[in-house]
């Protein structure tokens, strides 16, 4: 079910947005605020693993459309989001091995529409992101994605490195992209897979990278050392539609 992208202002209507169930995907309280009702609206947030960034007052008025925030501002999701096990339950009702792509460190919205509208192009069953340190489903990235938001389910998770231990024990394999990994046509990527896909400039994290089983790199002539991630993602994504398609 889709929800249009807007900010909440004021405490009492953030307060009741939380308890309405909305997806918050962001909360700006003003830094040092330590009231009644802010109280209360981070103990929701709490609840909700909601990202809670504290700003001065000067920034909380830049991002106020009303002018009228009175300390808080929550930022909704475009899009509602899905669980992993969504995901596992989309493959298994098309008889299909997982195909999931992963995202670490991916903070620019049009790079993430970019990559979801990649992933329901290649067959991926879904789109996971971490809840820190990432871009959330923002207009922009329902835009990008040209659609395919409508259609691949993303999840977002707390942990990312835990999540793939989880789905380890449920027979996946994950392969990251890096340079410095084995050329990805000599992989086998076969079967159940994650594909994590990180930053252009900070690339995958490393306790992510230390839970992925393959590392592959994309083949490059030029003179400029990366790509661009949602090239990358598709690059590579292509490769795990080719051994599909064309097993060897």
């Amino acid at each position: 079910m889709a929800y249009q992208e807007f900010t909440i202002e004021g405490r009492n209507a953030v307060i009741e947005a939380y308890r309405s169930g909305k997806t918050i995907d962001k909360l700006y309280v003003l830094d040092g605020c330590q009231d009644g009702p802010v109280m209360t609206i981070k103990r929701e947030a709490k609840k909700q693993d909601t990202l809670v960034k504290y700003v001065s007052k000067e920034r909380l008025d830049q991002l106020s459309a009303t002018g009228k925030h009175q300390g808080v501002i929550a930022v909704a999701a475009a899009y509602e989001y899905a669980e992993v096990e969504d995901i596992l339950q989309a493959a298994e009702e098309k008889g299909e091995p997982p195909f999931i792509i992963l995202l670490d460190n991916i903070e620019d919205p049009h790079n993430l529409g970019a990559i979801i509208r990649t992933a329901n192009l290649a067959g991926a069953h879904g789109v996971i992101i971490p809840k820190n340190r990432a871009v959330g489903l923002t207009a922009v990235v329902a835009r990008t994605s040209a659609g395919a938001l409508n259609y691949t389910p993303v999840a977002k998770v707390t942990n990312l490195a835990k999540t793939m231990e989880e789905l380890k024990k449920k027979g996946m394999w994950f392969v990251c992209a890096d340079m410095d990994g084995t050329l990805m046509y000599r992989l086998d990527l076969k079967g159940p897979i994650g594909l994590v896909i990180g930053s252009e400039g900070e690339g995958v994290g490393r306790l992510v990278k230390e839970k992925c089983d393959m590392v592959a790199a994309i083949p490059m002539q030029g003179n400029i050392d990366s790509l661009n991630a949602s090239v990358a993602a598709g690059v590579l994504a292509y490769e795990i539609v080719r051994q599909r398609l064309m097993p060897v």
